[in-house]
């Protein structure tokens, strides 16, 4: 069984409020999208890396030259699922049913090599895949349309997802395709795969994986970066 992996990076990121996507924007010097896919290259099992880009793109192809040559691209969709689906497609003549596939936000550029290690050995023999997260530890509170709190939820059975989430390619293929038929929208790979009636494992990684969303994010992520080193 080969694995695979697919970054979906078509997104403009509007919430940081730059005219750059949030995945070029530079971190500790590299672009953020760059080192995400430096911790997906430093796996040697990986046989190809896919990322789904914005067919306006203007940034990626600076970078290319520098990344693993693993590291190919295709056009992704106007949603991850789409962009996500259109990477999958990519590799339908070369990758099997079986065969693993890791999909990583271009913006977590802070998951350690370790813990993507931890999910493949984890989920080796596994009938269907999981995805990395972390035991949620604040108080989770359920509000109305004006963010006037409604009840405090039990946080005892909840985790954060984080990526990469690892799939098997028949199954995640199948699912992603039929969220499209079905017209639902499907925030991560994990959702696609519910929606076919079956379970993912859950495999704790660190709580440092965090994602780039607003400008304090690049901060906190510096510091992480500079601990990892």
């Amino acid at each position: 069984m080969a694995t695979w992996a697919i970054v979906p990076a078509a997104g403009v990121g509007l919430r940081m409020g730059s005219d750059t996507p949030k995945q070029y924007l530079p971190l500790n010097g590299t672009p953020v999208i760059a080192i995400a896919l430096q911790k997906l290259a430093s796996i040697s099992e990986i046989k190809k890396i896919v990322v789904a880009l914005h067919p306006q793109d203007r940034w990626f192809a600076q970078l290319q030259p520098s990344l693993d040559e693993r590291v190919v691209t295709v056009i992704g969709g106007d949603q991850r699922h789409l962009s996500v689906l259109n990477a999958l497609r990519s590799i339908s003549t070369a990758a099997q049913e079986r065969d693993w596939v890791l999909v990583h936000d271009a913006v977590r550029p802070c998951v350690s090599s370790s813990d993507i290690r931890k999910l493949l050995t984890e989920l080796d023999h596994h009938a269907i895949g999981g995805l990395l997260g972390a035991p949620a530890d604040n108080t989770l509170k359920q509000v109305d349309d004006q963010a006037v709190v409604r009840s405090t939820l039990d946080r005892g059975d909840i985790w954060n997802a984080f990526t990469p989430q690892m799939f098997r390619y028949g199954l995640l293929l199948a699912a992603i395709e039929t969220a499209v038929e079905n017209n639902t929208v499907v925030t991560d790979e994990a959702s696609a795969i519910e929606l076919m009636g079956q379970r993912p494992q859950m495999i704790e990684g660190a709580r440092t994986n965090i994602k780039i969303t607003h400008a304090a994010d690049l901060a906190l992520a510096s510091k992480i970066l500079e601990l990892q080193d």
